[in-house]
C-alpha cells in the first residue's frame, strides 16, 4: 500500500513538475525571436502612428479655424514636444528591456524555439509581413463599426429619454 502511494506521488511529481522544470527562455533566443519577428520595426511603426495621431489631433483641434501666427507657432511647439516624448518613450532602447523581461518570464526555451522555427518558414515570414496590415485594416473597420454603433446608441438614448419623460408625465 505504501509503495503504491509512493509511486503515485512520484508519478504526480514527475508529470506535474515537468512544466515547472521547463527551462525559461534565454536572452539570446528571445533576442533572436525579436529580431526575426521585426519587433523593433513594428515598434517604429507604432511610434509613427502615434506621431501621426498627435499631429492629426492638433490639426483637428482647429476645426476649420484659421490660427493666428502665434497660435500656429504654439501648435507647432506642442506637436514637436509630443512627438519628442513619443519618440523617447517608444524608443527601442527604452522598450527592449521590457520586451526581454516579459518574453523571458512568459515563454520557455522550447516555446521560443518553436516560434523561431515557425517564423523562419515562408508562412511565418508572411505572417510577420502581413499581420500588421491585417491588424491595421481590422482597426479601421472596427472604428467604422464603432461610429455606426455610436449613432445607434445615441438613438437608443434619445428613445429612452423620451420614454422616461412620457412615463413621468412631463413633455
Amino acid at each position: 500500500m505504501r509503495s503504491s502511494i509512493r509511486n503515485l506521488l512520484l508519478l504526480v511529481l514527475l508529470l506535474g513538475g515537468s512544466a515547472a522544470l521547463a527551462e525559461p527562455a534565454s536572452e539570446a533566443s528571445v533576442r533572436r525571436l525579436l529580431e526575426v519577428t521585426q519587433a523593433r520595426a513594428l515598434l517604429q511603426q507604432v511610434q509613427q502612428q502615434a506621431q501621426g495621431m498627435m499631429q492629426g489631433l492638433a490639426q483637428q483641434s482647429l476645426r476649420g479655424k484659421s490660427p493666428t501666427p502665434a497660435q500656429e507657432a504654439a501648435i507647432t511647439r506642442m506637436t514637436a514636444r509630443m512627438v519628442a516624448l513619443i519618440q523617447e518613450q517608444l524608443s527601442w532602447e527604452r522598450q527592449e528591456p521590457m520586451y526581454m523581461r516579459l518574453y523571458t518570464q512568459t515563454f520557455t526555451e522550447d516555446e521560443v524555439a518553436g516560434m523561431l522555427a515557425f517564423y523562419e518558414t515562408p508562412a511565418g515570414r508572411a505572417t510577420i509581413e502581413k499581420l500588421p496590415l491585417v491588424l491595421r485594416q481590422i482597426s479601421q473597420e472596427s472604428q467604422r463599426s464603432m461610429a455606426e454603433m455610436g449613432a445607434q446608441l445615441k438613438a437608443i438614448q434619445r428613445d429612452f429619454v423620451a420614454e422616461m419623460q412620457a412615463a413621468s408625465g412631463k413633455p
